[in-house]
């Protein structure tokens, strides 16, 4: 049997797919017209913790645990297109924060990001804390007001 390592090393393997994620995603990001709503839903699987000294401008401070270099490229992602996270704009309890549990801990790592430019529309954003929509991760929802041209 012959192996090569830098195969075998998951955290290599999982480190050039999250850069390939970013980098598809910066090239989503230049398709819209300024007009156009943008959101992003997902597991962006990073935590963006709970300070927001440098990052305000798109982080509302109300997260959980620490930042983590995962996390860093969401708030990376989110300056560098004026996206708010929007879930860390809401003040709620820790267990309405929690988007993952599983036997060991929970954490908050699916997201919702918008276009700071229409924030005014976002009116709310929580997580229905025993509705699973997968095996471990909590239904997470955002509530807009939209109005009709």
């Amino acid at each position: 049997m012959c192996c090569r390592g830098d195969i075998l090393n998951t955290e290599m393997v999982a480190q050039k797919m999250r850069g390939n994620f970013w980098r598809d995603m910066d090239g989503v990001m230049q398709e819209p017209e300024e007009h156009e709503r943008v959101i992003v839903g997902a597991d962006l699987n990073g935590h963006v913790g709970s300070e927001n000294k440098v990052f305000g401008r798109v982080h509302g401070g109300h997260g959980i645990r620490e930042r983590n270099p995962e996390g860093e490229s969401v708030v990376d992602f989110s300056v560098s297109f004026d996206m708010a996270i929007v879930n860390t704009l809401f003040k709620k309890k820790r267990e309405h924060l929690i988007t993952y549990r599983s036997w060991g801990g929970c954490s908050q790592i699916d997201y919702f990001l918008y276009k700071r430019i229409k924030l005014v529309e976002v009116k709310n954003c929580k997580v229905i804390p025993h509705d699973y929509v997968a095996r471990q991760h909590r239904l997470l929802c955002m509530d807009l007001g939209l109005k009709r041209k």
